[in-house]
């Protein structure tokens, strides 16, 4: 079965380390709208744009300099119509692989597929 869901590679002129410690700051990246802890296995954090969206993300995977992923746990995307909730039960996927002075970022936002509401946008966010 092929995995339709939203993938993108990135490559910076990083190390391992370093981009793992950049992603476990969710507030510098991602959001200012940020609460809870982002850096070990178990955390939870919620992102909160009042009257746009809602994410509640719990770690459960974390593998130092290589891996995290999160579920979202609880989602409210207010811009959908059908499906507010879409993002409920997706993983978000980090892995990360040392290429020569640099790291790959390979990102899935798993559950996240060309038939859900939210793709098209959600893709062109990941994309930024």
């Amino acid at each position: 079965m092929e995995n339709k869901s939203f993938t993108a590679a990135i490559e910076v002129s990083e190390s391992p380390q370093n981009v793992f410690n950049c992603i476990k700051q969710v507030s510098k990246w991602w959001s200012k709208d940020f609460e809870g802890s982002s850096a070990n296995l178990h955390d939870e954090f919620i992102i909160c744009h009042p009257g746009r969206h809602y994410s509640k993300q719990r770690l459960i995977e974390v593998i130092p300099n290589k891996k995290m992923v999160w579920l979202v746990t609880d989602s409210n995307l207010d811009w959908l119509e059908k499906d507010k909730a879409e993002w409920t039960g997706t993983k978000m996927i980090f892995k990360l692989t040392a290429k020569e002075n640099k790291t790959v970022i390979n990102f899935t936002h798993e559950g996240l597929v060309p038939g859900k509401e939210c793709y098209d946008r959600c893709q062109q966010g990941w994309n930024m």
